[in-house]
């Protein structure tokens, strides 16, 4: 005797949830005739958004975080008020007298007026100082403008060529009047601003040189870039300095000398550029092969290839690293002063040199920390506002 066979159990046989409305949920495809309605996705529970949501999550998820927290916000409110005690209530800013100061009890910002002019342009002549003034505000003009979108044409590089060629008729001189000033004298925050400034514009390309040399199918390109990036990222920058300034010039024919400002400028674009390299490098591997692949199917050149269609995404991908090399570059241009280029932290020592003003280090040094905070900090910002302007229209 043949028995029914048990009915197969199928998508009309499940069980179904109901929608808000009451009507059930069905997929695409189901019985003709059911019944279906679009769900939309909740939002997150009140307690995991908002002020309160970051708070918890942030600062109040464990006994171990809360200790942490309720510690840091003791010490905060110890040492808050009688930093701001310090820094603004009992500052003196007029003082004409180190001993004025010292009988305030606050901070002496009477010497950062004092001596703002050596610490912003060392030893720069005085009466010629509008001069690095001038080519400063020259040199963030035109890093400005290289931010915007809509100088982003062919002519943005001539601005470039042209404010370079300002800064430098400024800053020697020798030219429609102006005193001719050698090198040896700049100083401060312009200084600094160059060594940044001409260490990125330089060691950025040839970092991208070097990346794409390391993924080269050609063996002795990539044993020299390999080499190279892996030797200059194993030795810290303060020996590539001592080098530049004391080894090489050892080893120069005699009478032929490089400038120490050069030979240090040399130095910084040669290390970033290994840095440079390495994230680059890092971003090529990222871009999936189909890319490549796709690339070549139009026919293009091996640079065409990279410049129209792989480096723009690989760029994008790695600018929070590429910009934290930048702002780490920016900062260690203080390291010249060992080789006793006048850059902003020498200038600040040589102001605190002053038998009159001594023993105030600590507002002079603040000082210098601000300037480099508002760089780094606009930096930063600056390349945060890149990534999403960029992830924008990429996911357009």
């Amino acid at each position: 005797m043949n028995t029914p066979e048990p009915p197969r159990a199928g998508s009309a046989d499940l069980p179904v949830a109901p929608t808000p409305d009451g009507l059930p949920i069905t997929q695409p495809g189901g019985p003709a005739g059911a019944a279906s309605a679009a769900v939309d996705s909740l939002p997150p529970p009140g307690s995991q958004t908002g002020l309160w949501g970051w708070l918890r999550l942030r600062l109040f998820s464990s006994p171990l975080n809360i200790l942490l927290t309720v510690l840091i916000a003791w010490l905060l409110l110890l040492a808050i008020p009688a930093l701001v005690e310090w820094l603004l209530v009992k500052a003196n800013f007029s003082a004409t007298t180190a001993q004025e100061c010292r009988a305030s009890g606050g901070a002496c910002w009477a010497f950062i007026r004092e001596k703002h002019r050596l610490i912003l342009f060392g030893t720069y002549p005085y009466d010629e100082q509008w001069r690095p003034l001038l080519a400063t505000i020259v040199l963030i003009a035109v890093i400005i403008c290289s931010g915007i979108r809509r100088f982003w044409t062919p002519r943005l590089a001539l601005l470039w060529v042209l404010g370079l060629a300002a800064v430098a008729v400024l800053m020697w001189g020798g030219v429609f009047g102006m005193t001719y000033v050698e090198n040896e004298r700049w100083g401060g925050l312009p200084l600094t601003l160059i060594l940044a400034t001409f260490g990125i514009a330089f060691a950025f390309p040839f970092g991208v040189l070097l990346a794409l040399g390391r993924r080269s199918r050609l063996p002795a390109i990539k044993a020299l870039c390999v080499v190279y990036i892996e030797l200059i990222r194993g030795v810290p920058l303060i020996s590539l300095l001592f080098m530049s300034s004391v080894m090489l010039p050892l080893f120069l024919p005699e009478g032929f000398t490089i400038d120490k400002l050069l030979r240090a400028q040399i130095a910084i674009i040669m290390f970033a550029a290994a840095y440079i390299a390495e994230t680059v490098r890092g971003g090529l591997q990222a871009i999936p092969k189909g890319q490549y692949e796709g690339a070549a199917s139009l026919g293009l050149t091996y640079w065409q290839q990279m410049r129209k269609i792989i480096l723009p995404q690989a760029l994008r991908i790695v600018i929070p690293p590429l910009v934290s090399i930048f702002i780490s570059l920016f900062k260690d241009t203080s390291l010249v002063v060992i080789i006793g280029i006048f850059d902003l932290t020498l200038a600040a020592k040589a102001a605190l040199s002053d038998a009159a003003w001594r023993g105030f280090g600590v507002e002079a040094y603040l000082f210098i920390a601000f300037i480099y905070f508002i760089f780094c900090f606009s930096m930063s910002k600056y390349s945060q506002a890149l990534e999403r302007r960029l992830a924008k229209g990429y996911r357009r």
